[in-house]
């Protein structure tokens, strides 16, 4: 069975959607999240000995992704409903076999495309683009997270993150996109999006080039399984790789 694009074609009016509509939906779930992730989130929770507070970093990063995560899934599954079917139908959230590429795929992005990308930044200007500065977000929050909260650490970067982020990003507006402006400007806007949102400019020339690669998945597939794959083994390789060094 060849797994329908986004937007259906058969759903009416959301196939007309336009870029505009998509962005203000987007920002409004982000308004929303943003807020939410802060309300969520303990104003002090640094002090104090119980079990609890033994590790905020890692609560603060846990409660903060799921206030930024609930809208945009609400979101999806409003959507999906005003089309009469549900959220894994009307993105593509699908798997095959063939989504198992997506783990040497997504390694390769991380060991061998990142440095690729960064080797030549590093070389013409090398106390920005160097491997500390560019690791130091993964770093700080590896150092944060001890014995179990490393468990919490890596369910919340590879499997919630690429998740949720391939569904917005992907699904969402990627795949709503392509039906008003084409599969190419489609791909290129999506994934100046997705690097822009992450709010680190030193990591923005990998996230775009990893981005283009999720893009392309999803470009050729029409699904969710290969991006997210990829996504999940790219996150994963390189927490172990800050983890092991």
């Amino acid at each position: 069975m060849t797994p329908a694009p986004w937007p259906p074609p058969s759903v009416e009016p959301t196939q007309k959607r336009s870029a505009l509509s998509i962005l203000f939906l987007w920002l409004g779930c982000y308004s929303v999240a943003v807020v939410l992730s802060i309300v969520v989130t303990p104003s002090d929770i640094s002090g104090g000995d119980s079990a609890a507070t033994d590790n905020p970093t890692i609560w603060v990063l846990a409660l903060s992704a799921l206030g930024l995560w609930l809208p945009f899934i609400f979101m999806l599954r409003w959507i999906a409903r005003r089309a009469g079917t549900d959220l894994r139908t009307y993105f593509g959230l699908r798997f095959v076999k063939i989504d198992w590429l997506g783990i040497p795929l997504g390694i390769f992005c991380q060991v061998v495309l990142m440095n690729v990308i960064n080797w030549p930044l590093n070389k013409w200007w090398p106390s920005t683009f160097n491997s500390q500065r560019i690791e130091t977000r993964a770093r700080d929050m590896v150092d944060a997270a001890h014995g179990a909260w490393f468990m919490v650490l890596f369910l919340v970067v590879v499997v919630g993150a690429p998740f949720v982020e391939e569904l917005v990003y992907r699904g969402f507006i990627q795949g709503g996109l392509q039906a008003r402006l084409g599969s190419t400007w489609a791909l290129i806007i999506t994934a100046g999006w997705f690097t822009v949102v992450h709010l680190e400019p030193i990591e923005f020339p990998g996230l775009f080039a990893f981005a283009v690669v999720l893009g392309l998945c999803y470009r050729r597939t029409q699904r969710l399984g290969l991006s997210m794959v990829t996504h999940l083994a790219f996150n994963a390789t390189g927490l172990l790789l800050v983890a092991l060094s």
